[in-house]
């Protein structure tokens, strides 16, 4: 059992946005006073099989004389992604302590990253994430293979970084009056993270009775909190086109939501709203999983 707690972790790949990450990491640090870790994991792929195939089509002498050289081949590459891995967390640990973090944390991993950070989980208080990793980064139209499972394996916020860092400003919450949004509400009125930025608090509704019935409840514990400028707002039509045009429109720097609420089946099937957002929005995605340990975990995640 991990017996750390309270990392803002942010994940190191080496890809184009691992410099927003490690500035978005940084910034959340220092907000929430809290301890940075560049975490880098090295997953060992099965990359040699088709090699290995051709082994039976040979003599034991030559297949044993393959195997070796396959042996050695993988060696040498571990030793390699090893030494990169290095280089990675110290050219990010530079750059954060440049953003004046004074002592970072840096971990390097064997493994699938799914796993490492499931393992990690009760030492997290903030992730932070690349859209895209490595593999992903002339693809602008995609997002990480395995972000979704971290989005629905992990207990914690996680800040999906998609674009260069921008000190942020304005922050937007989409609020529909589900659990994972009142957690929403009440980390936003109870983190120093929020602590002098503009809060959008935006619904998206046909009902508009209901909408603001919802909008009035949520904002009055905002307003309650103080040292947060709030502004609420009613919008109608297809959930996530109103909710990006309302960001581009508003300048906003991060929108705050709830993820995966369904299943995987129903997303299949349905499409998944929070699949939308992530293809669809500009600007970086605070979200919440919606299925917590309990209430009370929610309340100090990102305080």
């Amino acid at each position: 059992m991990n017996t750390e707690t309270n990392n803002v972790i942010a994940c190191v790949d080496g890809s184009g946005l691992s410099g927003a990450v490690c500035d978005y990491a940084a910034w959340i640090s220092q907000r929430v006073n809290a301890p940075l870790k560049l975490l880098h994991t090295i997953d060992h792929h099965p990359e040699t099989a088709a090699i290995t195939d051709l082994s039976g089509n040979i003599g034991v002498d030559s297949r044993d004389h393959l195997l070796e050289d396959i042996i050695r081949i993988e060696q040498q590459h571990s030793k390699l992604r090893l030494q990169q891995g290095k280089t990675l967390l110290q050219t990010a640990k530079k750059r954060v302590m440049q953003n004046g973090i004074a002592d970072p944390i840096i971990s390097q991993r064997h493994g699938n990253l799914v796993e490492s950070l499931i393992e990690l989980e009760d030492s997290i208080r903030v992730l932070v994430i690349g859209l895209r990793g490595k593999g992903h980064d002339n693809q602008p139209g995609q997002i990480g293979a395995k972000l979704e499972s971290i989005i629905r394996s992990l207990h914690k916020p996680i800040l999906v970084v998609n674009e260069a860092f921008k000190t942020p400003q304005r922050i937007m919450l989409a609020y529909d009056g589900s659990n994972a949004a009142e957690r929403a509400v009440d980390m936003v009125a109870s983190s120093p993270l929020y602590k002098g930025l503009t809060c959008h608090l935006v619904c998206v509704s046909k009902d508009e009775a209901t909408s603001q019935k919802l909008l009035d409840a949520a904002a009055n514990k905002i307003i309650q909190a103080r040292g947060i400028d709030l502004i609420t707002q009613k919008l109608t039509g297809q959930i996530d086109q109103a909710l990006c045009d309302y960001q581009d429109g508003q300048a906003i720097d991060i929108t705050i939501m709830g993820a995966y609420s369904h299943t995987r089946l129903h997303d299949m099937l349905l499409g998944s709203f929070t699949a939308k957002m992530l293809l669809s929005t500009r600007k970086p995605l605070l979200l919440l999983s919606t299925c917590l340990k309990s209430w009370q975990e929610s309340l100090w995640l990102v305080y």
